[in-house]
């Protein structure tokens, strides 16, 4: 899965925090979770974890391509909706299907929660999905980059789902073809961001890159900003409220 490997401290995770929110951590084998709900509630979310994993592993037993696959799935047919999830967003990304995994744990998991919190804020691996009252600041890790957290991105507010998925092909284990530090995609949909996060940061080998990724990213039906970081440059475009950090929270 893109969420491998193992734990080391994600020091950008207090970069996301909603103060009167319950702040904790949920880790099932490589699926590492940050989460801030109204109350903790550890057990519930390994158990939605667990059974979204199954999902996944029990698919690609059966698909093993699934897992391996850089381009878009093309076997139709019925399909759990994590996994019809995944598929959508590749085929409009251009991307493979686990291309867009963390996202996609980190939207059904948030989902669920929704049942039992009033505000949910999930994060896995630079992919956060934001259901929150009033708008959060999204804390945008990149790596080695001078602009490292020092801007954020302005997302949820009013009981929306909102996502904010950031692809670096610097840091991190996700698989990247680009050089960017960090590619950020502001959307509706948590699984869709994360793909486009994937596919744009591929299209990034240095500076001159920056606005014809953007211009790419921003056709997509469903993408409402995007953020572009390669050493000391940026770009952006979009619905997007950039926010400069200064070591504050939320």
């Amino acid at each position: 899965m893109k969420d491998t490997g193992a734990y080391r401290p994600r020091q950008y995770r207090r970069h996301v925090c909603k103060p009167g929110l319950a702040a904790f951590r949920v880790v099932v084998q490589e699926t590492d979770l940050h989460l801030q709900t109204d109350a903790a509630m550890e057990t519930l979310v390994r158990e939605r974890v667990i059974y979204y994993r199954g999902v996944l592993e029990s698919y690609i037993r059966q698909y093993p391509d699934f897992a391996t696959s850089l381009t878009p799935w093309r076997r139709d047919g019925p399909t759990p909706p994590i996994v019809a999830d995944m598929v959508t967003a590749s085929r409009m990304a251009g991307t493979g299907p686990m291309a867009a995994v963390a996202g996609a744990m980190a939207a059904c998991v948030g989902a669920d929660l929704l049942a039992h919190s009033r505000e949910v804020i999930v994060e896995n691996g630079g992919d956060v999905f934001v259901c929150t009252m009033r708008p959060v600041t999204v804390g945008i890790y990149a790596g080695c980059s001078p602009l490292n957290l020092k801007v954020g991105i302005r997302a949820g507010g009013g009981g929306v789902p909102a996502a904010v998925c950031t692809s670096s092909g610097t840091i991190g284990h996700s698989l990247s073809f680009g050089k960017a530090d960090a590619v950020s995609i502001l959307a509706d949909a948590c699984t869709l961001a994360d793909a486009v996060a994937t596919a744009a940061g591929n299209r990034v080998a240095g500076a001159g890159d920056i606005r014809p990724a953007i211009e790419w990213a921003r056709r997509i039906a469903g993408v409402r900003g995007v953020l572009v970081i390669i050493g000391d440059k940026m770009g952006a475009w979009g619905d997007l409220e950039l926010v400069p950090l200064s070591g504050k929270k939320g």
